[in-house]
């Protein structure tokens, strides 16, 4: 008998804010027909005024806390994943913890960009499974807007603000060994660093910075990687992508997504696409859009999930669980 870990609930906040395309318009030359076209993203919430990470993370965990019927007290781990920490330290997570209530345990965040929420969960996954912990909330949350360079029409239309979370409880197990969470597959290669980044950092430049990117070269590695990793899970597990209920993508750009699913021979009816409403959120993406999935009933208790990720660094993984 071994200990694993179980998805208790899931939970997601927005801000109240929308940006649409056509707003967009009216800041940057661009137009709803050319963001749509290129990346199918149709709006974005951005975060109000004095709203932090902090903030929109501890309203997705209470919204994943209530689904699976506990409190705080709970809890003993949270690890957030975040690439816009409210400070450079401490840690946002320990924020999250104070909001919460929480006096015990351990908060800690992991940057790991658009794969964070990814590279989090398996982070919690493990200590659950040491038993160094029992009960996690597990969150992506990013004010990711304010990275954002509003003259840069490349990078400006693809991003949006929001947090997602998921309550982990480990339990004794000695049942089928396709049940809970059952593995994840995450890497990096920091030799491609220049393709995706912020061009600034304390230790650099002493500011924030804004996002970078050359698209059509992280498009071509993203697809190669993503599904190398999709095809990693599906060999250790002896799984299929037949088995695959639902595949919840970071929602990065339709085209991505769409390139992978070809790739790999998903069936378009089981992807999981929140591109259109929320933009790429980065470590948010994935929890918002597997919470979307539950809360509108397609995603149910006991179907088979596929996660993928890829995000700056290069960072890159994929996790597969069951509900």
């Amino acid at each position: 008998m071994a200990r694993r870990s179980f998805i208790r609930g899931t939970g997601s906040y927005l801000p109240t804010k929308v940006l649409t395309n056509n707003d967009l318009s009216k800041m940057v030359d661009t137009s709803d027909e050319w963001i749509v076209e290129r990346t199918g993203i149709r709006q974005r919430h951005v975060a109000a005024e004095g709203e932090m990470t902090s903030d929109i993370a501890t309203a997705a965990a209470r919204d994943a806390l209530a689904a699976a019927g506990l409190t705080p007290a709970d809890v003993d781990l949270i690890v957030l994943g975040t690439t816009t920490p409210d400070q450079t330290f401490p840690a946002t997570a320990t924020a999250v913890q104070a909001k919460l209530g929480m006096t015990g345990g351990a908060a800690f965040d992991v940057q790991a960009v658009c794969s964070g929420f990814l590279f989090a969960l398996s982070t919690a996954d493990a200590m659950l499974k040491q038993g160094l912990f029992n009960t996690a909330i597990v969150i992506g949350a990013e004010t990711f807007t304010r990275l954002l360079d509003w003259s840069d029409r490349g990078t400006c239309v693809l991003f949006g603000d929001g947090g997602g979370a998921v309550v982990l409880q480990a339990e004794e197990w000695d049942g089928a060994e396709d049940q809970g969470v059952i593995t994840h597959h995450i890497r990096t290669d920091g030799t491609k660093s220049d393709l995706l980044y912020v061009d600034g950092g304390v230790s650099s430049t002493g500011t924030i910075g804004h996002v970078r990117m050359e698209g059509n070269r992280v498009f071509r590695h993203a697809v190669t990687n993503i599904s190398a990793a999709i095809q990693a899970v599906l060999d250790e597990t002896g799984l299929t992508i037949e088995d695959i209920d639902w595949f919840v993508p970071h929602q990065a750009n339709k085209r991505i997504l769409d390139a992978v699913a070809k790739k790999m021979n998903i069936d378009d009816e089981k992807v999981i696409i929140t591109v259109d409403k929320h933009a790429n959120t980065s470590a948010a993406s994935i929890p918002l859009a597997l919470n979307h999935a539950v809360r509108t009933g397609r995603a149910k208790k006991g179907d088979l999930v596929l996660s993928e990720a890829m995000g700056g660094g290069f960072s890159w993984g994929a996790s597969l669980f069951r509900l």
